[in-house]
């Protein structure tokens, strides 16, 4: 007799069935058990209102965590990106899997390089990280472009610079990876250029904190160092009370062998590396104003001493004045 099926739950878009289904696969070669995707709609999906003003924190994740609750599922893939950085106590982190590529990307007409935009080229982003970082780097390198709000899933954003509405639009790598798009991307932005949102191309597997055995299985599908990194990158949003649509960036990395983990390999080639870096940046939308720190240290090998790292960054930042930076902090 078969098991009877686990339930994922996952919000309906492309990209999250896209990377529910790639986590129902790992789960059930774990498990040995099938597992059926239960389709969920969030806020965050049927607002028509831009992040920054619904406040982002949350909004596609409340939904799920509401069916995992009631039992309606039995774990749930998110976007880490999107988790609020307050854990509830009725459930656990049980997986971050190999973190895909951290970094930004342009699709933009014509094949163009981001620095090979045409002056006043109208860029559009949804997102006041972007934004921020985007209007800094012109301002600093004597480039003239337009950040332009904008909403919706990858056709609709892309759609915008098909049909000449816009020349340039700002997507993550992973995303796009996620869904067989990475051909369509012309140019990579370097995390020297822009700093990703913290959590940017990691998975989160949540459940019930009261199914161990779940727990336990799940458990194989995590990689503990993209779990150490997303722990600082996010306790430092955490710290300087930033909820997940506020104009932070962070990335916690290897140097000197973040290359291949910029191309989406954590491990660098298998080399035992001994440091972590973390950088953060927040910053007024329009650039003029920034404050951008990085920190080394030890690879944490704790959840505590993830925290700790991130939790130093953010004070170091505070102290430049980061939080006037932010306009409205996280409640």
């Amino acid at each position: 007799m078969t098991e009877k099926a686990l339930r994922l739950g996952t919000r309906r878009s492309r990209l999250a069935m896209a990377q529910s289904g790639q986590v129902a696969d790992a789960v059930s070669q774990v498990t040995g058990r099938p597992v059926e995707l239960v389709e969920i709609t969030t806020y965050g999906d049927t607002s028509r209102e831009h992040l920054a003003q619904i406040g982002g924190t949350g909004v596609f994740v409340t939904a799920l965590r509401d069916a995992l609750l009631r039992g309606e599922v039995d774990f749930a893939v998110h976007s880490l990106k999107d988790l609020p950085t307050s854990q509830p106590e009725e459930l656990v982190l049980a997986a971050v899997p190999v973190r895909e590529d951290p970094r930004d990307v342009i699709v933009a007409r014509d094949a163009l390089k981001f620095t090979d935009l045409p002056r006043g080229a109208r860029i559009g982003t949804g997102s006041p990280r972007r934004m921020a970082q985007l209007n800094a780097y012109a301002r600093s390198h004597g480039l003239d472009i337009e950040t332009v709000p904008i909403r919706g899933n990858v056709d609709t954003r892309i759609g915008y610079v098909r049909d000449g509405g816009l020349d340039a639009v700002v997507l993550a790598a992973a995303g796009l990876n996620r869904i067989g798009r990475g051909e369509e991307v012309t140019d990579f932005l370097s995390v020297d250029t822009v700093l990703p949102a913290p959590g940017q191309g990691a998975l989160a597997v949540e459940c019930p904190a009261d199914r161990a055995e779940l727990i336990a299985a799940l458990a194989e599908l995590d990689d503990p160092f993209t779990r150490v990194a997303v722990t600082a990158e996010r306790s430092l949003l955490a710290a300087l009370e930033a909820g997940c649509s506020a104009p932070v960036g962070a990335l916690a990395d290897l140097p000197p062998y973040s290359a291949p983990f910029e191309r989406g390999n954590p491990h660098a080639d298998g080399q035992i590396v001994k440091e972590m870096r973390l950088r953060g940046v927040v910053g007024t939308t329009d650039g003029s104003r920034m404050v951008q720190l990085s920190t080394t240290g030890p690879v944490p090998e704790t959840h505590d001493q993830a925290t700790t790292l991130g939790r130093q960054l953010a004070a170091e930042m505070l102290a430049q004045g980061a939080a006037g930076l932010m306009g409205e902090r996280a409640q």
